[in-house]
């Protein structure tokens, strides 16, 4: 299915062509929100790379999958979700990360920058009875 060239954008007729689809296709997926291709001033479409990859996706789902359009918004959504979690998941064990080595450095005294505090024994009372 990919018939992309080198990077650049393409106007609609070419990419219907290098999908067998027809252009009113691209229209009704850009008019159901599942493709936002730039505009030049002449407000032609240009379909960038990540538009064809983007495209390819919504392509196999309609095509080999049978999932209609709602079904497609509803995969596109929901994958756009799981990626924004992935990367909040990887900046948050970055930051964890950061901070092992940051108390690791100040490690000298384990009592100074330990997760679990240490609590220092208390000395015998002496001369107390119970």
């Amino acid at each position: 299915m990919t018939k992309r060239r080198s990077k650049g954008a393409y106007m609609i007729s070419a990419v219907a062509e290098m999908y067998g689809i027809h252009p009113q296709t691209l229209r009704l997926y850009e008019r159901e929100g599942l493709l936002k291709p730039s505009r030049t001033e002449g407000n032609t479409r240009l379909y960038t790379d990540e538009d064809l990859m983007r495209l390819e996706f919504i392509l196999n789902l309609a095509r080999d999958l049978g999932v209609n359009i709602s079904g497609i918004a509803i995969i596109l959504q929901m994958r756009e979700r799981m990626e924004e979690m992935q990367r909040q998941i990887q900046e948050f064990v970055q930051a964890i990360q950061q901070e092992v080595i940051t108390r690791a450095h100040v490690g000298a005294d384990a009592s100074r920058g330990a997760i679990v505090p240490i609590r220092r024994p208390m000395p015998p009372v002496v001369g107390r009875k119970k």
